[in-house]
């Protein structure tokens, strides 16, 4: 559903964890095997920014030139895409720091999120695949603006579910989970992309 009548939706995949030999490189590269054909993905990952904790959301500046860069790039990120899909990790049965850091450097409401659905892929090395983690996943991408699609994709034993090339192994559900996931999000996202074309986005 990525693609439409020749129209590939832009895709940002945003990781959650920042821990060595995190699982999470495996589930991005599944991810980018099965729909990197249909989208134009851009992965947005807290490890390669090494973002500090913040101390002053990029909202916050009057003068955005006093912002840091890698603030203002990844504000052009998120304004760019028009899907988005967070692949999470579970701490401690909520959303890994590295993850809510990064969103709380950005205003909540409509101005980056707002009027563009989201999709959450979750993982553990147990046998839930994280799913208690995408419960306050959800509550924050409301509180951010963008509308969570029913469907989610949860990986159990992602340590051997997937191979380090994000090959599936012997879990094939996760190919058709991710294909029902896909299927809503791409007609969230046509959709609503569409409707901005003609209507623009309400002035709140």
């Amino acid at each position: 559903m990525g693609s439409q009548a020749g129209e590939v939706l832009k895709l940002l995949v945003v990781m959650s964890t920042t821990r060595e030999g995190r699982m999470g490189s495996r589930v991005v590269k599944f991810i980018q095997n099965e729909l990197g054909a249909k989208y134009d993905i851009t992965i947005l990952d807290p490890k390669e920014l090494d973002l500090p904790l913040v101390r002053m959301p990029i909202h916050h500046y009057d003068d955005r030139t006093q912002a840091p860069k890698v603030l203002l790039d990844i504000e052009a990120k998120l304004k760019a895409a028009e899907a988005f899909l967070f692949v999470t990790a579970e701490y401690n049965g909520s959303v890994p720091p590295a993850l809510s850091s990064l969103l709380d450097h950005f205003p909540p409401g409509h101005t980056l999120f707002g009027y563009k659905p989201s999709g959450i892929v979750s993982y553990s090395m147990g046998s839930f695949g994280g799913m208690m983690g995408t419960v306050p996943l959800r509550q924050l991408l409301n509180a951010m603006g963008t509308v969570a699609v029913p469907e989610s994709v949860h990986v159990p034993q992602v340590h051997s579910s997937l191979d380090e090339d994000g090959k599936v192994q012997g879990n094939d559900h996760l190919k058709s989970g991710l294909e029902s996931l896909d299927t809503q999000l791409g007609w969230y996202a046509h959709s609503m992309k569409e409707y901005r074309k003609i209507h623009g986005v309400p002035k709140l």
